[in-house]
């Protein structure tokens, strides 16, 4: 059988690809690990933040909030600057605007009821009240459940090994059998200029980074419901996970080879001692720490698009840390690529050509 498209990667920028490339297609996911999303889907933060990424990733940002509504639980976000970075949250503001994000500037009296316990250093916030918890492991599942009901096969454990186009297909051979397919889909995350090399095509420089995530248990007790919180020059973010719990991060990001990703002692330690610099909440241990691997194009924009040098080679990667807020929009403007439509309207405020793989070539 020759598919129509394979799709290398069921994290969950294959997977809602998969969805979005909808009946009609015979769609195939191939994933290398023994259940889709292993890697960064399954270990995400997961938080949709309209400012998250930068104002070019805004426009994939918002066009995917109302698909992603279903999986979304509202929790504020509050990013902050001390007296030597208040200018930054001045900066932020305005590279935003024309983008209906909005802001409500904070000073230490307003910071005070939403943050008791904030150290006297931190007295400047901007507050956006539109974020929201992202259920991923929720809306992972629904993508592919889509993709299933409209034909699509997913094979696990399928890791590839070679890629040839003979005779208008791609032949390619995986740990789990050979398979056909017209169109073929990099959405390997980390392993994403691996596949690439694999298909005869130029690596895009795709560096995956390592990010640390550690569940901290409090002796303070805390408002389950309070904001998401960020530094302005990004050392740091938390939120909290119940009234005597959180989950922290240093913000790291590490150069790091595509690996099954794990934290690291000195970056535990970090995250712990800048929050303590930020919060005077006792700290009663670390119950859990975890990392995964954000991957980002030299630009820091993600890469959908065909491919400038090999026909039939698409590309869906680089999402970096925003992979799950945009995905909506990112699997539809791939699908709409693939099938050579037209962008949907509720897409209107998306650039497609700003994120094509001939721009790093």
């Amino acid at each position: 059988m020759t598919y129509d498209v394979a799709i290398i990667g069921a994290g969950i920028a294959g997977a809602s690809l998969a969805a979005a490339l909808g009946p009609g297609l015979r769609v195939l996911i191939l994933e290398a690990e023994d259940h889709p999303g292993y890697h960064t889907t399954g270990r995400s933060n997961a938080y949709w933040h309209a400012t998250y990424g930068g104002p070019q990733i805004a426009p994939l940002t918002l066009a995917s909030l109302e698909p992603l509504r279903d999986f979304l639980t509202a929790r504020s976000v509050v990013t902050l600057s001390h007296h030597d970075t208040a200018a930054d949250l001045r900066e932020m503001e305005a590279s935003y605007q024309g983008l209906g994000i909005a802001f409500t500037t904070l000073d230490r009296n307003g910071l005070r009821p939403l943050l008791p316990g904030l150290r006297g250093e931190w007295c400047d916030g901007l507050l956006e009240a539109e974020g929201f918890d992202i259920d991923v492991a929720g809306y992972h599942a629904f993508c592919l459940k889509q993709a299933r009901h409209s034909g699509g096969t997913l094979v696990t454990r399928a890791r590839v090994s070679g890629l040839a186009r003979r005779d208008w297909a791609w032949q390619i051979e995986t740990s789990a059998g050979n398979f056909e397919a017209a169109q073929l889909v990099n959405a390997a995350g980390a392993w994403a200029d691996e596949i690439a090399v694999l298909a005869g095509a130029r690596p895009l420089g795709i560096q995956p980074y390592r990010r640390t995530i550690i569940q901290l248990e409090l002796d303070t007790a805390i408002d389950p419901h309070g904001p998401m919180v960020i530094d302005v020059r990004g050392s740091f973010y938390f939120k909290p996970e119940g009234a005597h719990r959180l989950w922290l991060s240093p913000h790291d990001e590490t150069p790091s080879p595509a690996c099954d990703a794990a934290p690291e002692e000195m970056d535990i330690a970090i995250a712990i001692d800048r929050f303590q610099s930020v919060m005077d909440w006792s700290i009663r241990k670390v119950e859990r720490s975890w990392a995964g691997l954000r991957s980002f194009a030299p630009d820091r924009l993600p890469v959908f698009g065909a491919d400038p040098d090999v026909a039939g080679l698409w590309w869906c990667a680089g999402q970096g840390g925003f992979g799950i807020q945009t995905a909506p929009a990112a699997a539809h403007l791939c699908a709409s690529l693939i099938r050579n439509e037209k962008l949907p309207l509720w897409m209107a405020g998306v650039d497609a050509p700003a994120y094509a793989p001939a721009r790093l070539i």
